[in-house]
């Protein structure tokens, strides 16, 4: 893989990264997609900074356990679909168009049962 390509997986790690970060503060913003969209950056980037952000506490309180075990807890799993779906009701009341409505729609029906059959619920970590 070419310099540049690792240098735009760093770069996109890193802002994908402090987005996650807003997100521990911010309703608004899910941190864990985030993190994992960071991880998944890193791990295409460099090999030092995988490394050194599996080694940070943000990724072993927020994200470790669904790397592990496809595992999240209910908050992380509600936090995820509110956030996405605030983002699709937009275009859906938005647009006009039937066939878009209903696709976003399905999108909807299947980023639930995905959520709730595929990835297991584990209780939240005690401090």
């Amino acid at each position: 893989m070419s310099k540049i390509i690792k240098f735009l997986y760093i770069i996109i790690g890193f802002i994908a990264l402090g987005l996650g970060v807003l997100g521990l503060v911010l309703p608004v913003l899910p941190t864990t997609p985030l993190l994992l969209l960071a991880s998944y950056c890193f791990v295409k980037g460099s090999e030092r900074f995988e490394t050194w952000f599996k080694g940070t506490i943000l990724y072993k309180r927020h994200i470790e356990t669904f790397v592990k075990v496809r595992a999240m807890t209910l908050k992380q799993k509600l936090s995820i679909l509110l956030f996405a779906d605030i983002m699709i009701a937009i275009p859906f009341f938005i647009l006009e168009s039937l066939f878009v409505r209903l696709m976003l729609l399905l999108i909807v029906f299947y980023k639930y049962y995905y959520f709730i059959y595929k990835i297991k619920t584990v209780p939240e970590a005690k401090k």
